[in-house]
């Protein structure tokens, strides 16, 4: 899979507010109630990670999810990155 070009992820950073890109990688925190809404939000995205096959670096804390997402084999972001992070924002 192609590595994206600046302005491929600049217009969708433009779209995902929520998503900031450092590096190579594209990171975004999510907030929930307490900690049962952060798993129920985490199993979410772990199922569509399981069926996209590409998964993202996760960070719990208490009522906060961090996700990091970046195509390891490729060394940066692709396509695989935007449709992943565009899912994980519709389910939370």
């Amino acid at each position: 899979m192609a590595l994206l070009d600046d302005t491929d992820v600049a217009a969708f950073l433009e779209d995902h507010s929520g998503w900031t890109r450092e590096g190579k990688e594209m990171r975004s925190t999510y907030e929930f109630g307490d900690f049962s809404d952060s798993m129920g939000f985490v199993t979410r995205v772990a199922l569509a990670a399981e069926k996209a096959d590409h998964h993202p670096d996760i960070d719990i804390r208490w009522n906060r999810v961090s996700l990091t997402l970046s195509t390891h084999s490729e060394g940066g972001l692709t396509q695989k990155d935007l449709d992943l992070a565009a899912i994980c924002d519709a389910l939370s």
